[in-house]
Formats: structure tokens, sequence, C-alpha cells
């Protein structure tokens, strides 16, 4: 099992930044990757950017492109979610997932998000 903790979100207003954290704790020496999802009101569930946690690849999904870096620090078992130039269609419940090598998939509690324009 693999356990979850995001911290971060917030309200900002548009143009500005967030930094969300997550941290892991219990067998992550399973995780092969881990990343971000996020929900907005009445809408699915998207991937929005991902890092594996050996050799540090990278996903992003194309709205968030060049204004979102995701990161990790291995000996804290933690990833971030660098995020700039916030729009207010940024607005969602932000989980942090993780992926083991044995495919199991963990998700954290979310963080909640809001950009004001």
């Amino acid at each position: 099992q693999v356990q979850l903790v995001e911290s971060g979100g917030g309200l900002v207003q548009a143009g500005g930044s967030l930094r969300l954290s997550c941290a892991a704790s219990g067998r992550t020496f399973s995780t092969a990757s881990m990343g971000w999802f996020r929900q907005a009101a009445g809408k699915e569930r998207e991937s929005v950017a991902h890092i594996t946690w050996i050799g540090g690849s990278t996903y992003y999904a194309d709205s968030v492109k060049g204004r979102f870096t995701i990161s990790r620090d291995n000996a804290k078992n933690t990833v971030y979610l660098q995020m700039n130039s916030l729009k207010p269609e940024d607005t969602a419940v932000y989980y942090c997932t993780a992926r083991g090598y044995d495919s199991n998939d963990y998700w954290g509690r979310g963080t909640q998000v809001t950009v004001s324009s």
C-alpha cells in the first residue's frame, strides 16, 4: 500500500501561481510513477502531468504545457506540481496518484485549486 497526502491548494487570481506537493509513504519502493489528475465540477477526471520515479520522464496534458512543471524529490518521496499563469479553467480538485510496478494505482484525497478571474 502507498499513502498519498496532497497540500498546497488554495485560491489564486488568474495569472498567479501555486505549487502542489504530494508526499508518499508506505511501500514507496514499489512506485513506478507519480502524477496529478484534476476534476472540475461537472466534468470527468483528467490527467494533468506525470513523472517516472526512475529517470524522471514527464508527461503533460496539452492544456497545461508550458505553464505547469512536475518534479520529484526521491529522497523525500514527494512529487511537486508548479502551476504558473493559472487560468479560471484550471479550477478543479487536484488528485495525486501513484502507480506501482505491479500496475496498482493509489490516490490521494485531493486538494482544491480555485482560480478567480
